[in-house]
């Protein structure tokens, strides 16, 4: 995918989560859903925070702060970048991400996802001209490029799409 294709990737992913937050009743948002899991809101926290955390990567990328790193990506990176999407196993976020996530209101939800697609606006400029070979880490998929994070980004959005309607058939099942 070009930089121009995942960017509106992107803003169309945020289309729907605004969408979505529109129809969530508002005595469900902030409620664990029945068997467990994670809140709309802790949803709509994790996602929003991680993504403004991914677009600080891209921006350190391509303003060169990264790291210089030639060695390829691993396989798994390699594969979910290419296929568009994660394996189906679920995965458990790891604890630095998902300590950040808190229960937010859904005006604080609002109000991510507008900071979420400005940032987005900010950092698309650069990335084009940006060195392949300056890379941060991530988590589990290690070192990735601005381009790399920014397609990872929104793989990373329209996975978690899928979990906001894993929790809304578990609130119809009661």
């Amino acid at each position: 995918m070009s930089i121009a294709a995942d960017k509106k990737n992107i803003e169309n992913t945020l289309l729907v989560y605004r969408q979505k937050l529109d129809q969530i009743p508002d005595d469900q948002f902030n409620v664990t859903p029945p068997g467990g899991g994670w809140s709309y809101a802790e949803v709509y926290s994790h996602i929003m925070q991680a993504t403004v955390a991914s677009f600080i990567a891209v921006e350190k990328c391509s303003n060169g702060t990264g790291k210089t790193d030639t060695k390829r990506i691993n396989w798994l990176a390699w594969l979910v970048l290419v296929a568009g999407v994660f394996p189906g196993t679920k995965f458990k976020a790891p604890a630095s991400i998902a300590g950040m996530v808190a229960d937010i209101s859904k005006e604080d939800a609002r109000n991510l996802i507008i900071k979420v697609k400005k940032r987005l606006d900010e950092v698309i400029p650069n990335i084009s001209g940006s060195s392949a070979f300056c890379k941060l880490k991530h988590p589990r998929f290690g070192m990735l490029n601005a381009k790399q994070w920014l397609r990872f980004t929104g793989i990373h959005l329209t996975h978690h799409i899928k979990q906001l309607k894993r929790i809304e058939k578990k609130f119809q099942k009661r």
